[in-house]
Order: C-alpha cells, then sequence, then structure tokens
C-alpha cells in the first residue's frame, strides 16, 4: 500500500507577553505547567507513533511547531520533543528525518544564540520569524516585545548558524501604520532577503487588547481601502523583488514555499499534538481541549496506545471535540476553497483524479456566477481568482462552505 503524506503540527501555548491583537490559544504566567505539557505532549506523541499499523501508513513529510511562542520555553524541551519524534517515525517512514520540513515560530524578544544553536542541533531546518513592522512605534502599539534591532539580531543569528530557509512575518492594515512607513519595512525586509515573507492583513478579534483600545476610541482602524492599497502596493515591490505570490498571504522565492501550509491547502492529513490543536484524519476534523490542564488531564486517560486509532477518536469524544465527519461533497467543496486560496487556483484534472467528477460541471452554477462577477477566470487546467477576487476572497469562498 502506498504511504499517504502526514504533517505533524506541534502546539506551543506558552507566552512571555500576549500582542494586543492575538486571539490565538496561548497563555501567559502559566511557566509551571511547562515540564507537565512537555511530557504530555510526549505522550499524545505516543499514542500515534507507537501504533504500528498507523505509522506504516503515512510518510511524515512536515513538522510545524507554532504557537503561543515556542522560542519562549527553554530550547531543551523543543529538543526532546523532535529526539522523540525522530526516534519514533525513522524505522518506517519514506521520507528521511533530515529531510523533513521542520519550522519552528521565533518572537525576537524570547530568542538568543544558543536556542538558535539546539534548534539547529535537533534537525530544525525553518524558521519563521514574527516582525509585523520594522518601525519600532507600531511594535509597540500592538504590544510586540521586541524592537527592530532585536529582530536584526534574531535574523543574523541564525543567519550565522546557517539557517537557509527563514520566513519573515509581516503586517499591514495596522493603526497609524502608513504607506511611508509600510514601505520602510519592505525595503528593510527585501534587503535582507528571507526565502518567504508571510503578510497578513490586521484582523481585529472581539475580546482583545487592540479590540479594546479601538472601543475606546484610543486608537482607530484604517479603513479597507487604505489597507487594499498596502496589500497591493505589497504585492507589486516583492514581485518586482523576485518573490512569487503563491498563496494570498505568501509570497517566496527560490521556490521555497511553506510545505507545511502548502500541504494543508492540498488538503493533505495533519495531525495536531498539543492543547488546541487541530487534525485532520481520515475525513475526520478534531482538536484537543484548549485549557492546558485540561489538555494534560484528557491525555492522561489515554491508556491503549495499540488501539485502532479512528476508533480511539471516535469512541473517546470527551478527550477531543469532534467537529466534522466529512461525507464526500463536503470534502470535494472544501478542496475548492482551499485550492482557491492559491494563485495558481485548483487545478482540475487534480480534483477530477481525486474525485472523479469535473469541478466545472459540478460546480457550474456556483462558478457561472463568479465568473460573470469577475471574482474567478477559468484559465487552460486552473480556476483561480480574478485581482478582483484577490481583494473579494472571502464572497469566493462563501459559495464552497
Amino acid at each position: 500500500m502506498k504511504s499517504r503524506e502526514l504533517g505533524i503540527y506541534i502546539h506551543i501555548p506558552f507566552c512571555k507577553h500576549k500582542c494586543y491583537y492575538c486571539d490565538f490559544v496561548s497563555y501567559c504566567n502559566k511557566d509551571f505547567l511547562i515540564e507537565n505539557y512537555i511530557r504530555t505532549v510526549e505522550k499524545e506523541l505516543d499514542m500515534y507513533f507507537e501504533n504500528e499499523d498507523f505509522i506504516k501508513k503515512y510518510d511524515i513529510t512536515t513538522i510545524y511547531i507554532g504557537g503561543g511562542t515556542p522560542s519562549y520555553i527553554d530550547s531543551k524541551y523543543i529538543c526532546e520533543i523532535l529526539n522523540k519524534f525522530e526516534e519514533r517515525i525513522t524505522r518506517y517512514n519514506k521520507t528521511k528525518f533530515e529531510d523533513i520540513e521542520i519550522t519552528i515560530e521565533v518572537n525576537p524578544g524570547t530568542i538568543n544564540k544558543e536556542k538558535i544553536e539546539d534548534y539547529k542541533k535537533a534537525k530544525i531546518n525553518r524558521l519563521s520569524i514574527g516582525l509585523q513592522s520594522t518601525n519600532d512605534d507600531i511594535l509597540k502599539e500592538i504590544g510586540r516585545i521586541h524592537n527592530f534591532e532585536q529582530f536584526l539580531e534574531t535574523y543574523n543569528l541564525a543567519r550565522e548558524e546557517g539557517f537557509d530557509n527563514i520566513n519573515v512575518d509581516l503586517m499591514i492594515g495596522i493603526p497609524n501604520q502608513t504607506i511611508e512607513i509600510l514601505k520602510q519595512s519592505l525595503k528593510e525586509i527585501i534587503k535582507l532577503g528571507p526565502e518567504h515573507i508571510s503578510v497578513y492583513s490586521l484582523i481585529l478579534e472581539e475580546g482583545t487588547v487592540l479590540d479594546k483600545l479601538i472601543n475606546e476610541g484610543k486608537l482607530e482602524l484604517l479603513d479597507e481601502e487604505k489597507e487594499r492599497r498596502m496589500y497591493w502596493y505589497t504585492k507589486s515591490i516583492l514581485e518586482l523583488s523576485g518573490y512569487e505570490h503563491y498563496e494570498i498571504s505568501n509570497f517566496c522565492k527560490g521556490g521555497k514555499k511553506a510545505k507545511h501550509n502548502t500541504k494543508c491547502w492540498e488538503q493533505k492529513e495533519y495531525i495536531g499534538i498539543g492543547a488546541a490543536a487541530h487534525s485532520y484524519l481520515n475525513n475526520i476534523r478534531y482538536s484537543n481541549d484548549t485549557s492546558i490542564e485540561k489538555y494534560i488531564e484528557n491525555m492522561d486517560k489515554i491508556k491503549n496506545v495499540n488501539e485502532d486509532i479512528d476508533k480511539q477518536i471516535l469512541e473517546n469524544r470527551d478527550i477531543r471535540d469532534i467537529h466534522e465527519i466529512q461525507n464526500i461533497e463536503d470534502a470535494k467543496k472544501e478542496f475548492m476553497l482551499l485550492g482557491l486560496r492559491k494563485i495558481e487556483g485548483v487545478k482540475i484534472s487534480e480534483f477530477k483524479e481525486k474525485y472523479i467528477d469535473n469541478p466545472i460541471y459540478l460546480y457550474h452554477e456556483e462558478l457561472g456566477r463568479l465568473v460573470e462577477e469577475k471574482l474567478l477566470i477559468i484559465d487552460g487546467d486552473y480556476i483561480k481568482l480574478t485581482n478582483k477576487g484577490l481583494d473579494l476572497a472571502n464572497l469566493v469562498w462563501e459559495e464552497f462552505v
């Protein structure tokens, strides 16, 4: 039987300080739980990878360590997790461990030379550095714990240690961010030459500090027109600088797309390890509890690691939240939705290979409306967003929800 590709996401929910815009599952002042949490993450890994029937089915191609702030905790814990991973999968995995794309998110306010050296020794080969802006006033305004100089130190340490696949996060649409501030950020980032740049528009999430500041009139959101101008300016400058715009928020050069995220957009399977981590396995979407304490308690209930994984997931709903057991029609729609995140769009021949149906005929009404509204075009073997569609992508995706 041909092995199926599998991605692994590991959630580290600890932070030194929560950014004002952040609504991810992350916690400050819970460092006393770190040791127990890491032991529990290892226990959850055992549930999957001590199960010989499970591990033989899959070829692990990507590992992504996100948060929270993974670089906040002692690097020895990251090394322990990855060393355990390597031990578990080396016997059966088709892809050699050193060839797996292994990414860790780092925050410049929580990193040092020793940690970066440890990441390299643990065979991490991709860093994703949260910058957001090169302007210190903007960074302070959104609650970042670092300045631009600290980012540069982190970036240069990574290069000195031999990291040749680095992503930099940039945010647009921030209160008080002007096009001139954005231009300077792009100039500084392009000069450094990271292999990958992720560009995210600020989304105001209810209950965040930023939401409170805006509701109190202390800050003002940029209007949508200004935010869109920033997006198109960023796209233009990055493309002129040799970056390929391959997904609505992502740019790369040298072919160094983010493999982990790309596999997710291609509807490949993945498992999430840790509190709040989400998984997609055998058409089942499920997640762990968001509470660190409850997650630890739940994983302690798992006794038989050799039990069939699907059975264990479905029969232990007190341990995991089942969000969806996908039927074939839902899976087809999701393939369309995820594929339309990519700039190249949905490849019609791939859809037909996976599902037999031709999406042109299957979704002729939806596609007809979207083409008529100039949000999509059908170009040879691809269905993809137009420039107008990039601006109104949510309207396109809603057709396939």
